[in-house]
């Protein structure tokens, strides 16, 4: 996980100490940013690029988790 930076680093841990996929709403909670439209869509912008890469998994319903194998130990 360190080759990310740290913006990218914050989405992937948090979302390793989730105990399942949220949305991106509760992804922009859980890291502190200001829930409205601006910064919502930064945090799924991010979101999609760790998708794009094999980090997240983007679920039909919108919601991200860890892809296979990064829960627990994704460094």
């Amino acid at each position: 996980m360190s080759v990310l930076s740290p913006e990218y680093q914050r989405i992937v841990a948090h979302l390793a100490a989730s105990p399942a996929a949220l949305s991106c709403k509760e992804l922009a909670a859980g890291l502190g940013v200001e829930p409205v439209a601006a910064k919502l869509e930064g945090v799924r912008s991010k979101a999609n690029r760790l998708v794009r890469r094999g980090w997240l998994v983007k679920e039909p319903s919108g919601r991200f988790t860890l892809a296979a194998g990064l829960r627990g130990g994704g460094s």
